[in-house]
């Protein structure tokens, strides 16, 4: 039962590092889109559509997908302990 508990709160825990880290970077990647809108101010787009079209392309660039690593460290990094704690 008490590892049943550790893996749902440890799933929550997970989530909510990653949808703050998702949120964070989004919100960077935001704000340094629209300063080079301000800087450079192309002909012909407005900002709202140079911030949304940067934002697709984040999120179909790598980083997005790094941050899924918040599950997969920890996850193999207990898993190690567990299994290095029984075996001896």
């Amino acid at each position: 039962m008490g590892f049943v508990r550790l893996v749902i709160f440890g799933f929550l825990l997970l989530s909510v590092i990653y949808l703050s880290l998702s949120w964070f970077t989004r919100s960077l990647r935001r704000e340094s889109l629209e300063n080079e809108w301000d800087e450079d101010q192309p002909e012909g787009i407005s900002r709202d559509d140079y911030v949304a079209a940067g934002i697709k392309e984040y999120n179909d660039g790598l980083r997005p997908k790094l941050l899924l690593l918040v599950y997969v460290i920890p996850t193999v990094l207990i898993a190690t302990i567990v299994y290095l704690t029984n075996s001896n």
